[in-house]
């Protein structure tokens, strides 16, 4: 799903695109690999498929993709990846990625909702065993079954912080007992830098360059 966004320095600018010209956008000169004052490189794409990186908090819009749909931090869902890299979440629906009658884990029809995502954080293999025992053990309680969802007080984010309480792992337990302290830590700065790439690939669907001082 990464656009392929590129960036090279030439004449004092910074050009984006999406396929590197035969000449420079700016001052029309012929572009060879002796130009540029830095080689071109790829912009960091900072999405990931949420499958792919187990015992993780991601985040995505509630609706639709970061890159096509996203305009408003405050229309964002959140959830947690399993050891296996199930995405266990909390909605109107109630829990998904768990079912609380056998006590299992269930691989989500929604999975494929997942593959634009930020990942706000990760734990290393280790934590495998009490990572997937709190999340379940969480995730089976009746504060989690639909009618209990409320869209401004208990909600995806309320079900996050609660496992994080739960998971007593030193400083994200800790900045998951104030939602705003753990929005302003964890939240914010990785919207902010997605923001910017969304804004990127955007400029470029609407015009094959986009051009800043350098």
């Amino acid at each position: 799903m990464d656009p392929g966004i590129l960036c090279f320095h030439h004449c004092d600018h910074k050009v984006f695109c999406t396929i590197i010209p035969e000449q420079c956008p700016v001052c029309q000169q012929n572009l060879d690999r002796y130009d540029y004052k830095l080689l071109p490189f790829r912009v960091p794409y900072p999405f990931v498929k949420a499958s792919q990186h187990p015992r993780a908090i991601v985040m995505k819009p509630t609706h639709g993709d970061f890159l096509n749909d996203y305009y408003n931090s405050k229309d964002l869902h959140i959830g947690v990846t399993n050891s296996h890299g199930y995405v266990i979440e909390f909605s109107e629906e109630g829990i998904r990625g768990v079912d609380p009658e056998t006590k299992k884990w269930s691989n989500s029809d929604t999975s494929s909702d997942w593959d634009q995502c930020l990942m706000l954080e990760q734990f290393d293999e280790l934590w495998n065993e009490i990572w997937d025992s709190v999340l379940l053990k969480i995730s089976v309680s009746p504060l989690w079954e639909a009618d209990r969802y409320d869209e401004e007080r208990h909600n995806c984010f309320t079900f996050v912080l609660a496992f994080l309480r739960a998971l007593e792992c030193g400083e994200l337990s800790e900045k998951a007992q104030d939602p705003k302290l753990f929005c302003k830590q964890y939240v914010v700065p990785r919207t902010s830098a997605a923001g910017k790439y969304i804004s990127l690939y955007r400029q470029l669907k609407r015009q094959n360059y986009f051009i800043q001082n350098q």
